[in-house]
């Protein structure tokens, strides 16, 4: 297992090494390889390093002029599109895939295969392809929706992944391309997209990182992407074909794409082009139905007609019946008054009932071949943030399994900061001197993991209540999460947070 972690690695970074072009991309995967394998004490290697690099060059010689099979018995198997290692494993293996990528410890709820209280293919970790859509099914069959948070740095991420824990429950990490942009920094030139589309991959690297090693699984979307961002996309399905080809799954699990202010007719014919690509390797798409009111990261949609607040049934039914011959990998964000943001009680007009009627039509069409549940599509919420907890439940009564949240967590981290800011402020406008004395020194305050630490435990706090309404606790089965060991508290020199 370690040459096949190390070889998928050189897989996706051999190719950056320029050896002169005298060893082709396989060789020098090889020749790190051995590398790896020579690190390790034996009886039968020499111990000298001169002779030791001798030894390990000619062993990946030697590999490399076996020929292509000798090469190839580290590749990755594929079964129905499915990545398999050693090509006898299910597709349930992925869990720890990214801890075998990178030799990073994988314990405990790591290393679980599944989970006690959901489908067998649910894995720690990141979940693509027929795991989130066995989650996402689990979702809609018990009554519950998915908390999807819009984030902008690790930290961010990392509060998420702590309240998923904290909640036995999944969750969705999205980025939109203005998070993604300042994810990659914002001193980063953004022509073309690149830094949007960079700082989008960096983050789902950070997230398949440490999702596995909170040990919850994690769909890893991006938001928003009107007409002009589809390069934005286009990038990242890229670096998911990419990774599809050495993981045998996408590198993102699903992505959003809103022509809503587009005709439908134009909305539904690029909507199937990018389903068709997209679902060859498992991706979901999430497409947007009407508009969502109110605004958010950079798109002003406070001023649209009232009408296009609320989606009609034989819209929803083109749509679905335009894309389910395609693929079942997508959902819909369907317009029922839902508007961005948070406004005072009264102003936002929710009519969930949209949603039932839409289902209700829908399977009226299918006749016979409806779901038992009546249920047909899979529905968005999208401009949750606010919303009254009666509204919450009926839409997830009418088959919504996601739930979008960015404005309540940019104030819960906001919230965090300032409060920390208050309840420390004599020791924070100086380097040294507070009212312990005038030589007292003010590091362990003003270092910057204390009011970023602050913050992520409102957002931890905040989303508790989004998973609560959302009835997602105890999705998983994994019991309380146990407290983190060997963490520095103030007497040993860390930090008060």
């Amino acid at each position: 297992s370690t040459c096949w972690s190390v070889f998928r690695c050189c897989d996706a970074t051999g190719r950056l090494l320029s050896l002169g072009g005298v060893f082709s991309t396989r060789l020098r995967c090889l020749l790190f390889s051995s590398l790896a394998f020579a690190k390790r004490p034996h009886p039968t290697r020499p111990t000298d390093p001169t002779k030791r690099m001798m030894f390990v060059f000619a062993a990946a010689m030697v590999a490399a002029l076996a020929g292509v099979g000798t090469a190839d018995a580290f590749a990755p198997s594929m079964k129905g599109g499915a990545f398999v290692r050693g090509g006898g494993a299910s597709d349930s293996t992925l869990s720890g895939a990214m801890a075998d990528d990178l030799e990073l410890p994988c314990e405990d709820e790591c290393a679980l295969q599944s989970f006690p209280k959901l489908p067998p293919s649910v894995h720690p970790g990141v979940v693509t392809g027929q795991a989130m859509m066995d989650l996402l099914n689990h979702a809609k069959e018990n009554g519950y929706a998915i908390p999807a948070v819009n984030c902008v740095s690790s930290s961010g991420i990392n509060a998420c992944l702590e309240a998923a824990r904290k909640n036995d429950a999944p969750i969705i990490i999205q980025f939109s391309s203005g998070g993604s942009q300042f994810y990659a920094g914002k001193a980063l030139d953004n022509k073309n997209y690149k830094a949007a589309i960079a700082g989008a991959v960096s983050g789902a690297f950070h997230v398949r990182t440490l999702a596995e090693q909170y040990g919850i699984p994690v769909i890893l979307h991006t938001d928003h992407c009107a007409k002009s961002l589809l390069p934005w996309i286009d990038g990242l399905i890229t670096a998911s074909e990419r990774f599809y080809k050495s993981h045998g799954e996408p590198l993102f699990s699903s992505h959003m794409i809103d022509l809503s202010e587009e005709p439908i007719e134009e909305n539904i014919e690029i909507c199937k082009d990018y389903l068709a690509r997209m679902a060859k390797m498992g991706l979901l798409l999430e497409m947007e139905l009407g508009i969502t009111g109110g605004e958010e990261d950079g798109v002003d949609n406070t001023d649209v007609a009232l009408e296009d607040l609320y989606s009609k049934p034989e819209e929803i039914h083109e749509v679905y019946e335009a894309l389910s011959p395609i693929s079942d990998m997508f959902t819909v964000a369907a317009a029922f008054g839902n508007v961005h943001g948070v406004y005072s009680p009264g102003n936002v007009k929710l009519e969930p009932k949209i949603l039932t009627r839409a289902q209700a039509y829908i399977s009226e069409k299918l006749g016979d071949d409806a779901p038992e549940d009546r249920k047909p599509v899979s529905f968005v919420f999208h401009g949750g943030s606010g919303s009254d907890l009666s509204d919450i439940r009926e839409a997830i009564g009418y088959g919504v399994i996601k739930m979008n949240i960015d404005t309540d967590t940019q104030w819960s981290y906001w919230e965090g900061i300032k409060g920390f800011e208050a309840k420390f402020h004599d020791y924070l406008q100086t380097q040294i001197g507070n009212p312990e004395g005038p030589d007292k020194p003010n590091k362990k305050y003003y270092d910057p993991r204390e009011c970023m630490r602050a913050a992520e435990v409102k957002t931890v706090e905040r989303l508790e209540q989004s998973f609560s309404d959302l009835n997602c606790q105890n999705i998983c089965g994994l019991g309380e999460m146990a407290n983190a060991e060997n963490v520095l508290g103030p007497r040993r020199g860390g930090l008060p947070v």
